[in-house]
């Protein structure tokens, strides 16, 4: 597999694309100087309890107060608690944890009124974003992700990722980890620690313990509701958890991003600095690869595959449904039950892309095409589970049904990747008439005077699609050259593929479109 990263920089926000093998797998969108993303720690404060529910409302500083159930306080909330308090307060000097008294684990079946108290101040780390009218979902149970290790506090014990599945090479690590590991500090082994040596385990480690010392020093004299500690950015997040020698590229279009990727990258991968480049090119980076014609062929309610048949996605309240529809495929020869079995195969590659490319969680259900035989249906189902298997969100996947429905839960962190693919037409605004070509070129000249003698701007773009960008520089003299020499400054023409044949706007260098 040949994995490329292209990051597209604006703005108001960073969208990343995966891609493999040059198709797009994964796209995610952060806005600059986001808050409480999944990672992010805090000190927040206890707003409201409810008994009911056996929870807490905890305030960190979003409009919406974040959700903290019993069961997200973790066993050792007390000492953590304790910890926090003494840190706050200036009285625990240092970091370490070593002449710390570790408090007895709470009880699984507890109730929350008996650990937390109104207004009490508590670490929080945010484990799923605000997602629709809801605040973030938080835990108590803080961890410190870093390249090959997951550290947590307050706890004596090593796991290793199940994805390891050499039992020599689990204990190995196992081992390796317990005899340099801080007391009273436990950790998770990631699935890309396999094979690593002790220079590269300790080095990991000692970045994490640097950053809970960040994190404890941050605490210190904080009130809450207070950020204490922030998560990578997701283009970071995404490097430390994903890149391998599959990478073959990773392009971004900003210079300034450009420089941190490297500095990270000089810091976990040396040998990888290679395959950053800085984007120069005129056309927008993601035309450039392709990736805005992905994105408008994948995110729409009907996703066409190249057999022919094609995918039907709903999303209601409650759920997820994905219709899977042999199309132009059923004219092929061959047997029904054959050519269902072969839709059905192509459409659960493409339902795993999707669940990613989307970032769909919950609850989500497939009505694939019947198949009358156990074999193909089991075909069919270990199909789905390979091709979700380097699926990073946690899922589970059930047999299909003998109506041929499967069942899959997928792990929601984030709000749902969502691309509007129908809009209304630029061009006729909704009433369905358009003008002639002519009529638009004298209203763009209109709407260039207005903004070149009313509003004074010295450099200005018009992005337009190819049709319209070749009309006005084409000839000797130009209608572009003519512009030069009625309004002495030059105005910049950029040709987007993505645009409709009348769209067009005017965008000043930043990036931001001059309404007019």
């Amino acid at each position: 597999m040949n994995k490329e990263l292209v990051i597209d920089s604006t703005p108001t926000e960073v969208i990343i694309a995966l891609l493999n093998d040059r198709r797009l797998l994964e796209l995610h969108r952060e806005r600059r100087n986001n808050s409480f993303s999944v990672g992010d720690v805090y000190l927040g404060r206890v707003k409201k309890i409810m008994p009911g529910l056996n929870a807490a409302f905890i305030d960190v500083g979003y409009e919406k107060d974040a959700f903290l159930h019993y069961l997200d306080l973790g066993p050792q909330f007390t000492s953590f608690s304790n910890f926090s308090k003494r840190i706050v307060s200036g009285k625990h000097a240092g970091y370490t944890l070593d002449n710390f008294k570790l408090e007895p684990d709470i009880e699984k079946t507890g109730k929350v009124t008996q650990v937390l108290s109104q207004n009490q101040p508590v670490l929080v780390q945010i484990a799923k974003e605000p997602i629709s009218s809801k605040g973030p979902r938080i835990t108590s149970e803080i961890s410190i992700a870093g390249r090959y290790m997951v550290l947590v506090p307050f706890s004596d014990k090593v796991s290793v990722s199940q994805k390891i599945r050499n039992p020599e090479e689990r204990d190995r690590l196992k081992k390796l980890v317990n005899s340099i590991r801080p007391i009273h500090f436990g950790f998770i082994v990631r699935t890309v620690a396999e094979n690593k040596g002790v220079s590269e385990i300790e080095a990991d480690i000692h970045d994490l313990m640097t950053k809970w010392k960040e994190l404890c020093k941050t605490m210190t004299g904080a009130a809450a509701p207070a950020k204490l500690h922030g998560e990578l950015d997701r283009t970071s997040a995404i490097l430390r958890d994903l890149l391998n020698d599959s990478f073959s590229s990773i392009q971004v279009n900003d210079q300034g991003l450009y420089d941190e990727i490297r500095t990270y990258l000089s810091a976990i991968a040396p040998g990888k600095l290679n395959i950053l480049k800085l984007y120069k090119g005129k056309v927008p980076v993601f035309d450039h690869f392709g990736i805005e014609r992905q994105i408008r062929a994948s995110f729409g309610k009907n996703v066409t595959m190249r057999s022919g048949a094609y995918l039907v996605i709903e999303h209601t309240e409650a759920m997820h449904v994905i219709d899977v529809n042999s199309g132009t495929r059923s004219k092929v020869e061959g047997s029904q039950d054959q050519n269902a079995l072969e839709v059905n195969l192509e459409a659960a590659a493409e339902v795993a892309r999707q669940l990613r490319l989307r970032d769909m969680g919950g609850i989500i259900v497939v009505d694939f095409i019947d198949l009358a035989n156990p074999d193909s249906r089991k075909l069919l189902f270990d199909r789905l589970r390979d091709e979700m298997a380097t699926d990073r969100a946690k899922h589970q996947i059930l047999p299909p049904t003998k109506f041929g429905l499967v069942q899959i839960t997928r792990q929601r962190v984030r709000p749902e990747m969502n691309v509007k693919t129908a809009e209304k037409c630029p061009a006729c605004n909704g009433s369905g008439e358009i003008g002639t070509t002519v009529t638009l070129v004298d209203e763009i000249e209109a709407k260039l005077k207005f903004i070149m003698r009313e509003q004074n701007e010295k450099k200005i773009t018009l992005s337009t699609n190819p049709y319209l960008a070749a009309y006005f520089n084409a000839g000797i003299i130009s209608p572009r050259l003519k512009w030069f020499f009625k309004y002495k400054k030059w105005i910049h023409i950029r040709s987007v593929d993505s645009y409709s044949m009348l769209e067009y706007r005017f965008v000043l260098p930043d990036g931001q479109e001059i309404a007019v």
